[in-house]
């Protein structure tokens, strides 16, 4: 079999529909094996699939916007859409059935300070008529700092990418009150890319014939049928498994995961006015130049 070599800028179960090409044997069928590697500062995506060593990466379309904003031609293109709905939660060190946004004023955030769920918690704040700086905003660095951070006391609430959020209410240390997702609305949020040339092959065709077996099966399989078989792929060890199946079923109700593929002209449209309003970009650009639309 050809080895596909895919990078993830990050591992989370909001990727399923890329995880289950894997999991779900829908590689195999068209003749790939995988490897899977994630994205480090010093391993990074662009490099890897400049260099060939990557056929194609989990990214967002956003990560093209630096590039872009330094007048840089980019030949990595953005080619299919994985979530069209941010994917992150908020977790309540208390339990709230009544909790809206406001309630976040003046108290302790652990933030994920990454530049799009930034962008996306600020948008969303901004649409509740809240200014984010009016949070006591707390940056304890990365994904796995910032969860180590909640379980030992510091903030009132954390800004988590699931499983993570859904792993703490299992544990008893915290309780999801808020979705990111529900309060942004639809968006090109995260995206699989390539460079021009690797999506002109016959792999790349494969390929895409297997992610979109896998992004319907996502969409229409119960979500412990999903958890199970990425459990046993090995891609969530250190997650319970009905966690694991809490969190697909909640981002299927989402509706994070679209039938179609293609990143749509509205879905781009509303990326460029968070990041706007983000101060992230300095004009509009145009969908093709970073998106292959097929």
């Amino acid at each position: 079999m050809s080895i596909l070599n895919i990078m993830a800028l990050r591992h989370s179960a909001f990727y399923s529909p890329l995880l289950m090409t894997m999991a779900g044997g829908f590689l195999r069928d068209e003749g790939l094996d995988y490897h899977y590697v994630l994205a480090s500062p010093d391993n990074t995506v662009v490099d890897n699939i400049n260099s060939g060593d990557c056929h194609l990466a989990q990214s967002a379309v956003a990560t093209s916007f630096a590039s872009l904003e330094a007048g840089e031609d980019i030949n990595i293109v953005h080619f299919a859409q994985i979530n069209c709905r941010d994917g992150f939660f908020i977790a309540a060190r208390e339990a709230d059935t009544d909790f809206t946004w406001d309630k976040l004023i003046g108290k302790k955030v652990l933030v994920d300070h990454f530049f799009q769920p930034y962008a996306m918690l600020k948008y969303g704040l901004y649409k509740q008529g809240i200014n984010i700086e009016d949070l006591d905003i707390i940056d304890a660095g990365n994904i796995e700092q910032m969860d180590l951070a909640f379980r030992n006391g510091v903030a009132d609430y954390v800004h988590q990418q699931g499983p993570a959020p859904q792993q703490l209410a299992h544990e008893g240390i915290g309780h999801v009150v808020a979705s990111v997702g529900e309060l942004v609305g639809p968006v090109a949020f995260s995206s699989l890319c390539a460079s021009r040339e690797w999506l002109k092959t016959d792999m790349a065709v494969a390929f895409k014939r297997a992610y979109g077996k896998s992004l319907a099966y996502v969409i229409n399989a119960p979500a412990d049928e999903i958890a199970a078989r990425e459990y046993e792929a090995g891609f969530f060890p250190n997650i319970n498994m009905n966690v694991l199946a809490e969190t697909i079923r909640a981002y299927q109700q989402l509706g994070c995961w679209q039938n179609d593929t293609r990143i749509s002209q509205q879905a781009y449209e509303n990326l460029l006015d968070i990041f706007m309003h983000a101060g992230l970009i300095s004009r509009k650009y145009e969908y093709h130049r970073v998106i292959v639309a097929e």
